[in-house]
């Protein structure tokens, strides 16, 4: 019998929620986002990215009324992914006085953008010899208690699995597709 890998997950009401100072978005449109990525591969290559989620609710950063995306981001040219993703989620989630200790887990999914357009896929096509995007999604394993801080023009939302499950209109096909991605490990609530 093939066992699968089991994540500890708390309840919501043992996390803590509190504001820092804005952090202002780069672009201001899917667009310009798009057109600065260009720039920046002509510069440093291709974009690699990583992504933060864990238990039955994953974080997502909500811009403006409708955009969510995961906390994390652009690592620096020749950066570890991990210590990336720590620094990402430490600048996103962390209150500016203390750093959590993030316990960073396996990589659950990878996509690929192929060019400087808004679809990507969870595999490189093969005619792509130079991709213009990474991005891996790794499984954040938070601690029992933890306070999160986000910047005032940021809000935090702690979306359900099961909200996001075929949501591609709403959260685009990265985010809806986590359910699935998540599918093999086994979440045990504990309760505090």
């Amino acid at each position: 019998m093939v066992t699968s890998p089991v994540v500890n997950t708390y309840p919501l009401s043992s996390y803590t929620f509190g504001t820092k100072e804005p952090k202002m978005e780069k672009d201001t449109s899917v667009a310009d986002r798009l057109a600065r990525m260009k720039v920046n591969y002509m510069k440093e290559g291709m974009r690699t990215s990583v992504q933060e989620h864990n238990h039955p609710h994953i974080l997502l950063l909500q811009i403006g009324n409708t955009f969510c995306k995961l906390p994390g981001g652009r690592l620096k040219p020749g950066e570890n992914e991990v210590e990336g993703l720590k620094r990402k989620l430490s600048s996103k989630l962390a209150a500016n006085s203390l750093q959590p200790n993030w316990q960073i887990g396996e990589c659950v999914a990878v996509w690929w953008r192929p060019n400087f357009e808004t679809i990507m896929y969870p595999y490189c096509p093969p005619h792509i010899t130079k991709p213009k995007e990474c991005k891996k999604l790794f499984l954040v394993h938070l601690s029992e208690r933890e306070y999160f801080a986000v910047p005032k023009n940021l809000k935090l939302l702690a979306v359900p699995l099961f909200e996001l499950y075929d949501n591609v209109q709403r959260y685009g096909p990265v985010i809806s597709t986590i359910p699935q991605q998540l599918s093999r490990f086994q979440f045990n609530m504990v309760s505090t």
